[in-house]
Formats: C-alpha cells, sequence, structure tokens
C-alpha cells in the first residue's frame, strides 16, 4: 500500500453518472450561511466529477465535524457492466489506512504499561517468528510505527506480487495472518538499512505489528480492534475482510488500472476481465492477502467518524495522539510520518490522516490543522504496480478544490454563538 503521489495528467474517459450527494444533517441557517453551503455542496460534486472523467468508476466521500457527518456523497459506478450506481452506504477498501487503526492499538498498550516503544519486535515475538525476516531481530516497536525499522515490505516481493494480486492469484484463497512475511525470508528483499538509520515504508512492519497485538492481549488482532475503537464509538461499517464476516453485497465491484506496468509487474490473472480500456474487474479477489497492513473495509461515514474521534482524543490519550503526530520527513517530499499518522500535502492544503490503494481500492482520510473538518475519500479501482499514468485518490485530492469546499462546508454549518439573547 505505498502511497502513490499526484501529478497532473490526463487519464481514460469514461462515461459515467453521478449520484448527488447529500447532506446528512442539514439544519436552517441564515440566507448567506445557506448561499456558502449550496455552493460549497456543488464544488465537491464537481470535484467528483472530474475523478470520474480521470477514470475513477465511482468515489464516495464523507465530511464529519464534531457535530457528526454533514455531508456524505458518492458518484459513477459501483459495477460498470451494469450501470449499478455508486451510493454512499457501499463498503470499500482502504488499503494503509488500516494501518492507523493499528498504530491506535498499539499506543493504548503502551499507555496501559504493557508494551514498550523502544522493545525490539524479537523480544516480543520471539526468535522463530522474525527469523529469516531482514532487520526484525533488531528493529523496536517505535521503528516499525514510523517506518524507520528497514524491514523490506513483502508486497514488492516479485513472486508475492503475481500470487497476491496478478497472475497467479487463487480467488478462492483466503491468506493466513503471516503468510506474506515468508517471501521476506526467501532472500530475495535484503534490509534498505539499519534499524532506525533511514526511513522505508514497509506493509511487513505492520504485519509484525499485528503479532505483537495478539502476543500482548492474547486476543485476535481484529477482536482488539473492535473491542477499542469500534463498537464502543457505534462503527458497523468498518469490517477486516477476510480475518471477520462481511457483507459483500455491499461492496462495489473492484477494479484495476491495467497498465503495461501493471501486466509486466503483476500479470493478468485468469480471473481478471477488461472491463474498459486500461481497467481491469478483479472483483473475485480479496483483501486477506493484507490482514493489518491494509485488509479494513469501511463506509466512507464511519471512516471519516473514525478520524475525528482519533482527532478529538475519544481512540487515545493526549500523549499518545502526540506520538502518532511526531511527524518527521519520508522520502516523499508531499508528505511526512508519524507512527500511523501522516502529514500529506496537497499543493495548499494539508491533511494529517493517512492513504492507501490495494488491488481494487484507493482510499484518503484526514482532518484539516486548525481546523474542524475531516474528510473521507474513496474509490473502487487501485493503483498498485501500476505506475505513475494511473488516477488516483490523492491526485484528486491534490488537483481540485475537494478539500477547499469541505472547508467551506464545515464552516457553514458550524454552530454559532447566540449574541444578545
Amino acid at each position: 500500500m505505498m502511497r502513490i503521489r499526484p501529478r497532473r495528467r490526463g487519464a481514460l474517459l469514461l462515461l459515467l453518472a453521478i449520484c448527488a450527494g447529500h447532506r446528512a444533517m442539514a439544519q436552517p441557517s441564515p440566507p448567506p450561511t445557506a448561499e456558502t453551503s449550496l455552493g460549497a455542496e456543488r464544488g465537491l460534486r464537481a470535484a467528483l466529477a472530474q475523478g470520474l472523467a480521470h477514470g475513477l468508476p465511482s468515489v464516495s466521500v464523507a465530511i464529519a465535524t464534531r457535530q457528526g457527518v454533514i455531508w456524505s456523497g458518492a458518484a459513477g459506478y459501483a459495477d460498470l457492466a451494469s450501470h449499478s450506481r455508486a451510493h454512499p452506504g457501499y463498503l470499500y477498501g482502504v488499503g494503509s489506512i488500516t494501518k492507523m487503526f493499528v498504530a491506535c492499538v498499539i499506543e493504548q498498550l503502551i499507555d496501559e504499561g504493557r508494551l514498550d516503544l523502544n522493545a525490539p519486535a524479537a523480544r516480543i515475538l520471539g526468535a522463530d517468528t522474525v527469523r529469516g525476516i531482514p532487520n526484525a531481530d533488531r528493529a523496536t516497536v517505535r521503528q516499525l510505527l514510523d517506518h524507520t525499522s528497514g524491514v523490506p515490505s513483502w508486497e514488492f516481493d516479485p513472486v508475492w506480487i503475481r500470487r497476491g494480486r496478478g497472475a497467479q492469484l487463487d480467488p478462492n484463497r483466503l491468506w493466513g495472518k503471516t503468510e506474506a512475511l515468508e517471501y521476506l525470508r526467501q532472500g530475495r528483499i535484503p534490509a534498505r538499512h539499519a534499524p532506525g538509520a533511514g526511513y522505508t515504508y514497509s506493509n511487513s512492519n505492520y504485519t509484525l505489528l499485528g503479532l505483537i497485538i495478539e502476543k500482548v492481549t492474547g486476543h485476535e488482532a481484529v477482536d482488539e480492534i473492535h473491542r477499542r475503537l469500534l463498537d464502543a464509538h457505534g462503527l458497523t461499517d468498518i469490517r477486516v475482510e477476510g480475518f471477520e464476516s462481511t457483507d459483500h453485497s455491499r461492496m462495489p465491484s473492484r477494479y484495476q488500472f491495467g497498465t503495461p506496468t501493471f501486466l509486466r509487474t503483476a500479470g493478468m490473472s485468469p480471473t481478471f476481465r477488461w472491463a474498459a480500456p486500461g481497467l481491469l474487474e478483479v472483483t473475485r479477489s480479496n483483501l486477506s492477502t493484507e490482514w493489518t497492513a491494509g485488509a479494513i473495509v469501511a463506509t466512507a461515514h464511519d471512516l471519516a467518524l473514525f478520524a475525528r474521534d482519533l482527532r478529538d482524543g475519544r481512540l487515545v490519550s493526549a500523549a499518545a495522539l502526540a506520538r502518532m503526530s511526531a511527524f518527521r520527513p519520508s522520502d516523499d517530499p508531499d508528505e511526512d510520518m508519524g507512527q500511523g499518522l501522516a502529514l500529506d500535502r496537497y499543493g495548499n492544503e494539508r491533511l494529517i490522516g493517512y492513504t492507501g490503494n490495494v488491488l481494487g481500492f484507493g482510499a484518503a482520510v484526514g482532518w484539516v490543522p486548525d481546523e474542524d473538518v475531516v474528510i473521507a475519500v474513496m474509490t473502487n479501482v487501485g493503483a498498485m504496480h501500476s505506475g505513475e499514468s494511473a488516477y488516483t485518490v490523492e491526485k484528486l485530492l491534490h488537483d481540485t478544490r475537494l478539500i477547499a469546499e469541505a472547508r467551506s462546508l464545515a464552516r457553514s454549518l458550524a454552530p454559532r454563538s447566540r449574541s444578545g439573547s
């Protein structure tokens, strides 16, 4: 789920229809406020339309503030063949945004005194678990969280790519939690640098953190995510595909940008089919390959509320959020990385949150610093291994006024003090 950063470029055009967005919470406002609100909603729909014009089959968006979700909308098609329209109630894969959830559980365990940030993973998991995985015997919990461990990412092993996302994908297979780590034991990908000596984004870090959660708590990582983060906050539309029951009737079809780069790197599975020029339909795949590195599916509505609750201190302590937000430069000039949180720059706009990209899906979520607005954006097309020509949610946020319109809408609907009453 490496981040794929925005660059302005054209892409294939699809004739897609727009499902009008709707405000989930609307209240009477004075005429100037109502005018601002309607203008922001038009701007949001225009941003979604631009995503469709660049080849996204569908886009789902939710905007939240302290008052709740104030707007949600979807545009385009959940399924291109049947022309079934997208809806805000659909569950989309969120990819690496899963790491935010894992980091929250880890930070809670640290606050509880059950886990030490500076403890080596090998001390917690045991030598057998980390044996043969470059750097895993020395990397600490802190270094796994902020991607400074140097542990290589299993998603870039050439054999794994073809089995997990391409030519040799088995649609009937549910992967085990640690299967992806086995590809690192083959020695095809060396450590990128010594632990703490640099930055290298790696899914393996969060697979290991998932195992640490289970070792420390004695419970399934999925159960800890639900118990600690979701159930008490009514976030019922967030699931970990492949590791708990998921209502697939509420999920859109999955697509992948079938660029020459993707076909060369991952290959064409017999289960894939061409949905449009340059666009593969990959619906028979599943996200069990990703586990705690990227298997969560969610509605934009609940994902936005999760990020809001994290921002507002409902999920972790102030000290934990400060640790998560200790941003340092990454290998991307538009992104600084913390412990399970990133600070992403989209032109003049900024979001604190995370982005994700997996086979069949792309997503971004985050809050605007110093403003009461949280944004979740999802699409049912993946861009991993597809090269820079693939259009992504990150590019949508960079190329449009979506963030600016969300800020405008949030301001127009913010509660106002009653003076003189």
